[in-house]
């Protein structure tokens, strides 16, 4: 089981790499990774499970986040009470989205960065995702509001983008009008 501490911090300088396309088949490491990625991010969203292992919640992790400079993400979505979509998206590619921009009211969040960080991070309000399964095999995802902002989130990370990197240090707040708090 993945552990909180094994998430690479906001100042490792890997985070900062462009991380490199995916060749198929997938590895067994990364097999592993991937599941390993995947029941870190459910568990950490089920209250008593994050409390024993000690997680903190998390909706998305991109490889590079556990070290490994790969093109492939994972998200958890918790949809109903312990309910949860998973997506796997391996070389993920962000091919269109909305004109609407949104941001998180309550300030977004990282599993690498270790504090509270007040700002906006404007993102798209809608996202069509392309990429690969686990197997090879081309999908494609529309996306919408928090699953939007995740996607987002989570590519920027193959990229070496982190969401503080959006936030106008001397105006956290700058033009908040113009987009849609969710």
């Amino acid at each position: 089981m993945l552990k909180t501490k094994e998430i690479l911090d906001e100042k490792n300088k890997l985070l900062r790499q462009k991380s490199k396309e995916v060749v198929f088949p997938l590895t067994k490491d990364d097999k592993e990774a991937i599941n390993k990625m995947v029941e870190y991010l459910t568990n950490s969203q089920i209250e008593e499970k994050a409390l024993q292992y000690d997680l903190r919640p998390g909706m998305g992790m991109a490889a590079v986040q556990i070290g490994i400079l790969k093109r492939y993400i994972t998200i958890v979505n918790e949809v109903a009470e312990g309910e949860f979509e998973t997506y796997v998206v391996i070389n993920p590619k962000i091919i269109s989205h909305s004109t609407e921009q949104i941001y998180v009211e309550m300030g977004e969040g990282c599993l690498s960065v270790n504090r509270e960080v007040d700002g906006i991070v404007p993102r798209y309000a809608r996202v069509t995702v392309e990429g690969f399964d686990e197997m090879g095999n081309k999908i494609k995802i529309r996306a919408r509001e928090e699953l939007a902002i995740a996607f987002q989130h989570e590519i920027d990370h193959l990229n070496g983008i982190l969401f503080t990197d959006y936030i106008d240090k001397n105006n956290p707040y700058k033009d908040k009008e113009k987009y849609r708090a969710i």
